[in-house]
């Protein structure tokens, strides 16, 4: 095929004129189409990950959420997530994501399933007996410290103030020395 000035230009310009065609037809049928967040409620919250405390939109209907991401209006973040922020919707949708306790006993190889319940008792007894094993009124030089060496408590930085607050009275209850607060230590 020859190709000359007029030829060039005639294809030239029913290229760039199908193609525009094409844009402004892929454009009206992306509006003709609902949002996938249409009729969902929406919700305000913040990321779980590190003590940044990024904004976050999730969108839910039926008790599902549907999708989740960032707060454009949020003073920190304002719309970004970082890449760990930007899975987050993961977290919730997950097939091999663990919803329920397991155990794994001393000496065994496979994990078992366990109830809530008998976790929690679990827990429950094993702090109890290790403060009591542990628990020192009085250090070497005679001084008053009730507390115990033994258990240390490592938080999350997506506590509010409050939970912190309350989590420090209940370990400080305890008599634990060793409490630190921070997810990405």
């Amino acid at each position: 095929m020859q190709l000359n000035r007029r030829s060039f230009l005639k294809f030239s310009g029913g290229a760039i004129a199908g193609s525009v065609l094409g844009v402004g037809l892929k454009a009206a049928e992306a509006e003709a189409r609902p949002l996938a967040i249409q009729y969902a409620r929406e919700t305000t919250t913040i990321c779980p990950y590190c003590a940044v405390g990024c904004g976050l939109i999730v969108h839910a209907r039926g008790g599902e959420v549907i999708n989740i991401e960032g707060d454009p209006d949020h003073p920190i973040n304002r719309g970004t997530l970082c890449s760990k922020g930007a899975s987050i919707y993961q977290l919730r949708h997950n097939e091999k994501r663990i919803t329920v306790p397991m155990y794994r006993a001393r000496g065994a190889k496979e994990w078992k399933v366990v109830s809530w319940d008998w976790a929690l008792d679990q827990i429950a007894d094993r702090i109890k007996a290790t403060r009591d094993a542990t628990f020192m009124e009085k250090n070497t030089r005679g001084q008053v410290v009730n507390r115990t060496d033994a258990i240390a408590s490592v938080g999350s930085a997506a506590l509010d103030n409050e939970e912190c607050y309350l989590l420090q009275k209940l370990l400080r209850s305890w008599g634990l020395v060793y409490i630190e607060h921070q997810a990405r230590i």
